[in-house]
């Protein structure tokens, strides 16, 4: 550093032009006049051409990582028996209303466990009989939000639920 050079400090926003230099003490005069002392330690010189030559190289932009927890793409359930068991023929009525509601209970502790926010349980439309199960579940549980994904329910063959 010499007399006439532009400085800056470091971790500061100051900078100016050099006055004198005594030793490791530089003295530099400010904008507005003021005069300071640093040493060199605390000062770069400020020299535009230093970054002329400087190639800028564009990096590809990191991929963001998103967790489970805030995925866009939410849990479908499928309630259709076929769906839940090899031999669908083997099972009544009551058997079979039995096991689909096992299985929701089953898959909403799943998506509590592993803080899924939403999941999309498909129950068709039949006879309403599994409807009102789904129903009757989804109302005994805390913690959710749940709506038809159509407007008219009853011509819905499905539920989305959201977790809290």
């Amino acid at each position: 550093m010499k007399i006439g050079d532009t400085v800056s400090v470091v971790d500061e926003d100051l900078s100016g032009v050099v006055t004198s230099v005594k030793g490791n003490i530089v003295v530099f005069k400010d904008e507005y006049g003021f005069t300071h002392q640093y040493p060199k330690e605390k000062l770069v010189p400020k020299n535009a051409d230093l970054y002329e030559n400087i190639r800028v190289v564009k990096k590809a932009e990191p991929k963001k990582v998103i967790s489970k927890k805030h995925q866009k793409n939410h849990l479908v359930l499928d309630l259709h028996f076929h769906n839940l068991v090899k031999n669908p023929n083997d099972y009544d009525s009551f058997e079979r209303l039995f096991i689909q509601k096992e299985k929701l209970i089953e898959v909403i502790e799943f998506c509590r466990k592993n803080n899924l926010k939403r999941l999309e349980i498909v129950h068709g439309i039949g006879d309403g009989t599994l409807q009102c199960m789904v129903r009757d579940v989804l109302e005994s549980q805390v913690g959710i939000d749940f709506y038809n994904k159509e407007i008219l329910h009853h011509q819905s063959g499905a539920v989305m639920v959201e977790f809290h």
